[in-house]
């Protein structure tokens, strides 16, 4: 069996604003994923930078920004064996116009022509990935 793992789990301002959060929820824990950990937060510059400080000198960036500033975000911090890559295909295709049905995008993530894609969530990439972004997020949780 393979170990279990964590991944860090971020209702944009977009699925916040429009309620969605539960759904989102629900989808994730109906999957056998546990919920360890979640706080409402307003999303402050110096998190994002952090959090997208790959993407801190791209043009799209503030738009991102401005997004991620615009309402509340939901983080949460999801456990289980292989949730990494369970969370990622739950959120189908970061693009909700390709998402497929089925999936969070896909079902309810809307492709409105804006700065930043209205895509409801945003799950890590990989295993190194949430263990950066949990300790962004959600400091006292942040591996010794």
């Amino acid at each position: 069996m393979s170990q279990v793992e964590r991944s860090l789990v971020l209702v944009k301002p977009d699925g916040y604003s429009r309620g969605l959060t539960g759904e989102v929820l629900r989808r994730i824990e109906a999957k056998g994923y546990k919920l360890v950990a979640l706080k409402i937060v307003n999303a402050t510059e110096e998190i994002l930078s952090r959090h997208y400080a790959e993407h801190v000198s791209k043009p799209f960036y503030p738009g991102l920004v401005e997004f991620m500033t615009s309402a509340p975000v939901v983080a949460v911090v999801v456990e289980g064996q292989r949730v990494v890559e369970g969370v990622r295909s739950l959120m189908g295709a970061t693009d909700p116009t390709v998402a497929a049905p089925g999936t969070i995008r896909g079902d309810l993530a809307c492709a409105w022509d804006t700065p930043a894609i209205l895509n409801i969530v945003h799950g890590s990439d990989s295993p190194a990935s949430a263990e950066r972004e949990v300790a962004i997020w959600f400091p006292e949780l942040a591996s010794a």
